[in-house]
């Protein structure tokens, strides 16, 4: 057998990443094994097993493709916005989140496996770890805006910007999981910008 090209073995990768987000949403990830996967993909195990360690590994990489939309997004709001208010570009942060879940299938798809989705197994331990991961970096980032806002004296005294981090996030993750559990209960963004001014006005000094 003719050895793969670097394009062919990328084709072949997304379409076992492809079967797996969408055996993941239907079956969720501790149901679903590498033979559905390999045959809903069209390829073997070994052929899984080329491109991924295990079924933890080829999370991990759904997990990655779906999230680039997110990355870059954020890229552009570093390079385009002034950070007189850090205030406001921790709410373009979260909008930016919101939006992307409601307009990218991919990375929503993706996030519902993750959150709603995952029985966190020995067998995808490294799935509970990844996520713990992205959990941690967004509130770093998070805590980055609060810190500069408490710097210029734009925050109330007494908040902790740790604190505020993990609640801004909280109210965001909650705010998705809601959604996606039931798209037609409210407009995410809509909603989501209302209760977002709401936590932002209950941090910023009058």
């Amino acid at each position: 057998m003719a050895r793969k090209t670097k394009a062919e073995a990328a084709v072949t990768r997304d379409s076992i990443l492809d079967a797996a987000e969408k055996l993941f949403a239907q079956q969720g990830v501790s149901r679903t094994t590498l033979q559905h996967i390999a045959s809903a993909a069209g390829v073997t195990r070994g052929a899984i097993y080329w491109h991924f360690l295990d079924k933890g590994a080829l999370f991990n990489a759904m997990f990655d493709r779906a999230k680039m939309p997110m990355d870059e997004a954020m890229q552009v709001l570093d390079n385009q916005r002034d950070v007189k208010d850090p205030l406001q570009c921790l709410r373009d942060d979260m909008m930016t989140v919101l939006r992307i879940v409601v307009e990218d299938e991919k990375a929503r798809r993706v996030f519902e496996i993750a959150t709603l989705k995952t029985e966190f197994i020995d067998e995808v331990d490294s799935v509970r770890a990844r996520r713990r991961e992205s959990i941690g970096l967004w509130q770093d980032r998070m805590e980055g805006h609060l810190k500069l806002a408490q710097e210029k004296g734009m925050l109330r005294p007494g908040v902790s910007t740790r604190e505020a981090a993990q609640g801004g996030w909280i109210m965001v993750d909650g705010l998705i999981r809601n959604w996606i559990f039931e798209p037609t209960m409210f407009n995410l963004q809509e909603l989501g910008g209302t209760v977002i001014d709401t936590y932002l006005a209950g941090l910023r000094v009058s």
